[in-house]
């Protein structure tokens, strides 16, 4: 006998994937954790059988739970495209979301999904670069808005997270022994580039460059083949690099803030419905408390460095 699956179910389902736990995929729905487990536990008992593997407070999905995943996406993905053409103003417009080359591939897949199930009819054009590039093109109009990665929160910015930066080689590599260090690092324009000069000059630590280029993949790359040392934002270290510790010998790095820009005048509609979708991924993802849909919330910023 053929039944109907309720589409919140693979909702609720969607959200403990791509969150990794119930918790956050409650904060990213707006329930309550009991609710989310209610309906993961619904969807079991409809489907005779589990679909992840629980451990601690983290959740993996087994072979049932990754054989529905495509399958999940491609339903909930029809219901919204549905939902959307039936009840959402035509808007046929394009916005243009600035973003750091570094922080893309962790940030940006899930924010244009979800936005582009709100607002199927409208184009989203990413535009990569450095952070001050970006900042620049934000003021220039050649994008809507932007997400920049800086060392502070400057007054008309809004810091949606902070994250640690932290250095980082291959995971069998010895480069952060060699002498001179050897560095893949950004070009002159990348912020964390005179942050890590800083950070050697003051203990005295002698490096050279191995290669100077505002290209995640090239200098991870350069690492992974264990070339070098390099430091990212320790949310979006890839496999195959690993953190240094203070046993490496290196400086500890500051924390950077992860900030989001629009124009001076104000954004298009567009633009603030795209950076509402942003705040509320950032939101699901540490616990910031924002919602969808909401008033601005305050700015959290990262104190200014002198």
């Amino acid at each position: 006998m053929i039944r109907d699956i309720d589409i919140g179910l693979l909702r609720a389902f969607l959200a403990v994937v791509e969150t990794g736990s119930i918790t956050s995929a409650a904060r990213l729905l707006n329930r309550t954790q009991a609710a989310v487990s209610q309906q993961i536990k619904r969807l079991e008992e409809l489907l005779d059988t589990e679909l992840f593997q629980r451990e601690h407070k983290r959740v993996q999905l087994n072979d049932a739970g990754d054989r529905l995943v495509a399958k999940a996406r491609r339903i909930v993905s029809l219901n919204d495209e549905t939902w959307g053409m039936m009840t959402t103003p035509q808007h046929n417009g394009k916005v243009r979301l600035g973003i750091p080359s570094d922080i893309v591939s962790t940030y940006a897949p899930p924010i244009l999904r979800r936005f582009a199930q709100a607002w199927p009819h409208v184009q989203v054009s990413l535009v990569c670069g450095d952070s001050n590039n970006l900042i620049e093109r934000l003021d220039s109009g050649d994008v809507d808005l932007t997400l920049t990665t800086e060392p502070n929160c400057p007054a008309r910015a809004e810091c949606l997270t902070i994250d640690q930066l932290v250095w980082v080689s291959a995971d069998d590599s010895d480069a952060a022994t060699r002498s001179p260090l050897p560095l893949a690092i950004g070009s002159k324009r990348c912020r964390f580039r005179p942050v890590l000069l800083e950070a050697l000059g003051r203990t005295g630590r002698d490096w050279r460059f191995v290669m100077e280029v505002t290209n995640e993949d090239a200098t991870n790359a350069a690492v992974a083949a264990g070339l070098g040392v390099k430091a990212m934002l320790r949310n979006n270290i890839p496999a195959g690099l690993k953190i240094l510790d203070e046993q490496s010998g290196l400086p500890p790095l500051p924390d950077f803030g992860i900030n989001l820009y629009l124009p001076r005048a104000g954004g298009t509609q567009l633009a603030n419905e795209l950076a509402n979708h942003i705040r509320a991924d950032f939101a699901a993802r540490f616990g910031t408390g924002y919602k969808l849909p909401t008033e601005r919330p305050p700015s959290k910023r990262v104190p200014e460095v002198a």
